[in-house]
Formats: C-alpha cells, sequence, structure tokens
C-alpha cells in the first residue's frame, strides 16, 4: 500500500478523530498523517492467507487476529499492519491495538524501505512484540524477525515451515503463497509434481 504524505501535522487524539470521519485511511507518523493507497492483488491475497492460517490455528485460545483496518498505536504513532495478532488484554481503544504479540507487512516498492526500517524498529520498541514478520510479494520469501534471538532476522522460502514460538504455531511458506501469482510459486508446483 502506498503512503502519500498529507503534509499536515496533527496530533494522535485529532489523527483519531479525523480517522472516524474519512473513508480513506491514514498513518500517523511524527505528527504527520500519510492517505494509504491501495493494494495490489498478490498483497491482498498475502494478508488473506496469513490471516487465514493464523485465526484458523489460533481457534480456542485467547490470541486474536486482525487484518488491515485495526491501527497499532506505538507511542503517538499509528499504523495498519497487514495482519497482527494480539494475546493479551487491549482493551484501550476499540479502534486501535497498543499490545501486539506479532506484526505482519506485505512489502510494497512504495512502503518497503519504511517497513523494513522505521515501522519495523518502532514496533520493536513495544514491550509485548515478538515477532515482526516481512512478506515478499514478488518472490516466495518471508523474513521474520524475533525478540527471543535478539531481533536477528531469519528468511523462509517456498517448502519451509515457519515455527512462531510466541503463538505456539507452525505454518507452511507454501500455505501463505496460496493462489499468488508470482514466478517462485509456478516453479515450486512444477518442481514438487515431478
Amino acid at each position: 500500500m502506498a503512503l502519500q504524505p498529507s503534509h499536515r501535522r496533527i496530533s494522535a487524539e485529532d489523527y483519531l478523530q479525523y480517522e472516524l470521519s474519512t473513508d480513506v485511511k491514514h498513518q500517523l507518523v511524527d505528527g504527520e498523517i500519510f492517505a494509504m493507497g491501495g493494494a495490489s492483488e498478490n498483497h491482498n491475497l498475502l494478508a488473506g492467507n496469513i490471516f487465514s492460517e493464523f485465526k484458523n490455528r489460533l481457534k480456542g485460545c485467547p490470541c486474536r487476529t486482525f487484518m488491515a483496518d485495526m491501527k497499532l498505536r506505538v507511542a503517538e504513532d499509528f499504523f495498519y499492519p497487514d495482519v497482527m495478532v494480539v494475546c493479551q488484554e487491549d482493551k484501550e481503544n476499540d479502534y486501535y491495538k497498543t499490545s501486539p504479540t506479532v506484526v505482519v507487512e506485505v512489502l510494497s516498492k512504495s512502503t518497503r524501505k519504511f517497513d523494513q526500517t522505521q515501522k519495523r524498529l518502532r514496533c520493536q520498541q513495544l514491550p509485548t512484540l515478538e515477532e515482526y514478520v516481512l512478506v515478499e510479494q514478488d518472490k516466495g520469501e518471508i523474513q521474520v524477525f524475533s525478540r527471543k534471538d535478539g531481533w536477528q532476522s531469519f528468511y523462509y522460502y517456498l517448502g519451509d515451515q515457519i515455527t512462531f514460538n510466541s503463538l505456539n504455531i507452525t505454518v507452511p511458506v507454501e500455505a501463505i503463497y496460496d493462489q499468488v501469482d508470482i514466478e517462485d510459486v509456478t516453479m515450486f508446483h512444477e518442481q514438487n509434481q515431478e
């Protein structure tokens, strides 16, 4: 999703009121609001697949899985993670969460640098966050940053299984890339049919 700066500086409270009055989603970073553009088909499929895998595997436990319409508050900044899992009580506000266990971002050309750096570093400051996940939409590659490993990142590819230790679940990478139309997925399925 592309971020378009508005060049308007506002407070967190004004931002929250503004978000309730508009049909366009915005993120708030350092007091500046950024309109969010639309997402590609592959982006939507990836986010939907991750949401479904988490939601299905977490049935019966207190963890709740949210998709792109739930905001995440980090200090005075607000983001819309593609997928977020919250495993503890987080009832401060109906429109945002402050205590995620896992945050997942599907990388886009327009937001890649921000998601990999500024957003990641800000999210890692949250005491509840255990894993920050970056999913490529143009190739079958997922990067997982884990608190238990000192925020060192690990890469996963088609054919691998990702264990999310904080959630006590394992998800095959190919399940995340199900129906995603990219060369890596096509080649993976062709190799597995031989």
